[in-house]
């Protein structure tokens, strides 16, 4: 596996290096809005709860349509980016993740909401494999550990949507504040998508100088462990994720109903996780040519892990929103890294399988949270996330030279 700290830059081709940049800012933008589209989404939870009178176990099974609709459609996204490019994949699913955030809030049912959310959630899990392939090709033609830059912007979309969101809670209906999403999606779409269907995916084949002494590629590598490293990175990935998508769900709803938070306050807590976030991510480049993937991966999981626990058990509002924020600082980098390993090893094929096993734990998560929560009580719930981002800390530990070698 080529190891991300000994890559050089790309060549100083002018016409090629004006292509990336101009993928780069694309495919940049696409990313920022998929996370503000989720997050405008994720904030109105509680309103659409109360519009639908779902109890807490009923609104896991309803938003576990988010995720069984990722699920569902990953693998098929990662055959139709191998068929049609992952270019025009990306432009068609940002299409359809802004025509179908307007749906939830025209729903008075959890049935009627966990259907609308499916078609939401195979639109959010078509553009999130989209456009992780294509950076993917972008990250190995710039030969740069550039990943984590995309998922900043996902991050600092989550946070502006957020705030957003927290800001017109009280006082616009979230049928309003969800339409104008859409109008907002397709308009960025029609402006930045003709960018990416104008350029093929880039390649790195005519970089002669690439240092050849690295461990073997995965076209070199035996089919059956390049299947079991995507499996690894598959399983982190799939820690982290449910660690994002129970705050992304749960997290309001927390600091609301536990904490008797102000609704626009509660709404703040996923920015402030989302800040963090960004501002880990941002500096992800930087971790990993300093520190190296199996230490970026084993610090974030401890760091998460120590944050949830803090976010979830503490008494007051502010502690809380701490722990969120720390708990934003450690899962930063662990996804983008996941997800861009597995694609480097197998091409949108690794992508939708790690972004599969990811989502997962979105899939699992919601209803799992919600039951749990019905059980015992949501801030217990809510330490299963400490526990799985302490196992994706240990699995980046124990796999330390297969990721290597």
């Amino acid at each position: 596996m080529p190891t991300l700290n000994k890559l050089g830059g790309v060549k100083d081709d002018s016409p090629r290096t004006a292509s990336l940049t101009r993928l780069r800012i694309a495919l940049t933008i696409f990313f920022a809005l998929d996370g503000f589209i989720f997050a405008g989404w994720v904030v109105r939870i509680p309103a659409v709860k109360e519009q639908t009178g779902a109890s807490a176990s009923t609104l896991g099974l309803a938003l576990l349509g988010v995720s069984a609709g990722a699920v569902i459609t990953m693998m098929l996204t990662g055959r139709l980016c191998r068929r049609f490019g992952s270019h025009p994949v990306t432009v068609v699913s940002a299409v359809l993740l802004a025509l179908s955030v307007a749906l939830p809030p025209l729903t008075h049912s959890a049935l009627a909401l966990g259907l609308v959310l499916l078609a939401f959630g195979a639109a959010y899990g078509g553009i999130n494999v989209a456009m992780n392939s294509a950076a993917v090709d972008l990250v190995a033609a710039l030969h740069r550990p550039v990943m984590p830059s995309f998922h900043a912007a996902f991050s600092l979309g989550g946070m502006l949507g957020a705030g957003l969101g927290g800001l017109v809670a009280g006082h616009v209906s979230p049928t309003r504040h969800l339409l104008a999403l859409t109008v907002i999606g397709l308009l960025v779409t029609a402006a930045v998508g003709p960018t990416l269907l104008r350029h093929d995916a880039p390649t790195a084949q005519d970089d002669s100088s690439r240092i050849r002494s690295e461990p073997a590629s995965a076209s070199e590598r035996p089919a059956g462990r390049v299947r079991g490293l995507v499996l690894v990175f598959g399983l982190i990935a799939l820690c982290t994720a449910y660690g994002e998508g129970a705050l992304a769900d749960w997290g309001a709803l927390h600091l609301e109903e536990d904490l008797h938070a102000h609704p626009g306050v509660a709404a703040a807590g996923y920015s402030c996780f989302a800040l963090a976030m960004t501002i880990g991510r941002i500096s992800g480049t930087t971790l990993l040519e300093r520190l190296g993937r199996t230490r970026t991966l084993v610090f974030g999981g401890a760091t998460g892990a120590a944050g949830m626990l803090l976010g979830s058990l503490a008494p007051t509002v502010w502690l809380a929103l701490l722990g969120f924020a720390v708990t934003g600082l450690g899962l930063a980098n662990i996804f983008p890294v996941a997800v861009e390993r597995a694609g480097a090893l197998a091409g949108p094929t690794g992508v939708a399988a790690a972004s599969t096993l990811g989502y997962g734990g979105m899939l699992l998560g919601p209803p799992m949270i919600g039951f749990m929560a019905d059980w015992f009580s949501l801030p217990t719930a809510l330490t299963s996330v400490a526990v799985l981002a302490g196992v994706a800390a240990l699995i980046g530990f124990a796999t330390r030279r297969a990721a290597v070698t």
